[in-house]
């Protein structure tokens, strides 16, 4: 598996594993941003937060965009997801990554919804 293929893999457990799984993946200073109300999250922040918590039932990533420099990889993507009682979820995304030693884990994050 390249580490292309890998970072997709783990960017789709993002959406569709539980906290304690994205918390594996995302390294101790990661900054995450999501649309209002939630906004600008950092650190300890991120695992308060409710809407980072929840899980999706289903992803779908097209208008794939991968970039890498040495120790630091960028995904960027449109998102379609679906969970239970809510309409479908678009958004354009960004992930970057950063390779410590051997092991990926996610830095940044950020969602713009898609109307």
């Amino acid at each position: 598996m390249t580490d292309e293929d890998t970072l997709w893999a783990m960017e789709e457990r993002f959406w569709t594993e539980g906290a304690d799984s994205a918390r594996s993946m995302t390294a101790k200073g990661a900054v995450l941003v999501f649309p209002y109300p939630v906004g600008i999250l950092r650190g300890n922040d991120i695992w308060r937060e409710s809407q980072v918590a929840q899980r999706w039932r289903t992803v779908a990533f097209s208008e794939h965009c991968f970039s890498r420099e040495k120790d630091v990889a960028i995904l960027a993507y449109h998102v379609s997801a679906e969970r239970d009682g809510t309409p479908i979820y678009e958004a354009l995304c960004t992930s970057s990554y950063l390779n410590d030693n051997g092991t990926w884990l996610r830095m940044v994050h950020q969602q713009t919804p898609f109307s």
